[in-house]
């Protein structure tokens, strides 16, 4: 193993020659917080789906979306699962533009992401947390001091799964993660995802995939009907389980999002409500 120099922020847990998906997603981004290994995998990734950035910045214009459509429909509580590394317009800024009373509590894996986390949310205690947990433990994502002070579940929450889910594999039940947190949200909750699919350019998909066996999460693309099984139990709101730019786009979208070419983008959105 190479020694390099240690960041003053990375916490001195964090195996900084393993690469993260929290952070490589941070990269694509254009964010600060990730290392030569992180970054050196994300470049790879990118010589397989050059689009990543674009891709990225996509799935940020889904969350920012679908948190303002949440708020204007009597939402005002957040539980983002897999948040990643803050950056610009994060879902308590998106969400307070709109009604500053909401409360927000980020979940995550990455303890660079969750330390970065709490670092800049400082002063928004009281109205935010970060909690450190893995969304595939939601007894225990649910049991963090953060949830519990923040969040009262006996009301609508909106819960968030932005670009996480294809890192949940099939032996880790994903269809059966969504569920547990449906069943313990009050009725008149959502839930937001968007997530990868093989469905346009499925030998890409199979190259990307092999890419991320060597960060912390594997990546796993899916199909439409398996996205969909997904959203069991939800009442998915219009315009349905579309590809992510055609997912209420805004007025001044470009030519993707009017019925330009979605197979660059590899993904679907949706956003469903708890009956």
């Amino acid at each position: 193993m190479v020694n390099r120099p240690r960041p003053r922020w990375a916490p001195d847990s964090v195996d900084i020659e393993r690469p993260s998906a929290a952070r490589m997603y941070d990269y694509f981004l254009g964010g600060s917080h990730n290392f030569l290994a992180d970054r050196r995998l994300a470049e790879e990734y990118m010589r397989v789906l050059p689009e990543m950035p674009v891709i990225a910045r996509a799935q940020r214009g889904v969350l920012h979306r679908a948190v303002r459509f949440m708020v204007e429909s009597g939402i005002d509580q957040f539980l983002d699962l897999g948040s990643g590394m803050p950056t610009t317009g994060n879902v308590h800024e998106i969400a307070q533009a709109v009604n500053p009373n909401v409360r927000t509590v980020y979940v995550d894996v990455d303890p660079v992401a969750v330390a970065h986390g709490r670092a800049l949310l400082r002063d928004e205690e009281g109205h935010t947390g970060v909690a450190h947990a893995d969304l595939r433990d939601p007894a225990y994502v649910l049991s963090r001091p953060e949830v519990g002070e923040l969040l009262d579940l006996s009301r609508p929450v909106g819960v968030l799964m932005i670009a996480v889910l294809h890192f949940v594999g099939d032996d880790d039940d994903p269809v059966g993660v969504v569920g547990t947190y449906r069943d313990v949200t009050a009725p008149g909750s959502f839930l937001a995802i968007t997530h990868a699919t093989n469905d346009y350019r499925p030998t890409m998909a199979k190259d990307a995939e092999e890419v991320y066996r060597r960060a912390s999460h594997q990546m796993h693309y899916r199909s439409k009907r398996e996205i969909a099984a997904l959203l069991t139990g939800y009442q998915v709101v219009e315009p349905g389980l579309v590809d992510m730019i055609h997912w209420r786009p805004d007025p001044d979208a470009g030519p993707d999002a009017l019925g330009g070419d979605v197979t660059r983008y590899s993904g679907y959105a949706a956003v469903g409500r708890k009956p």
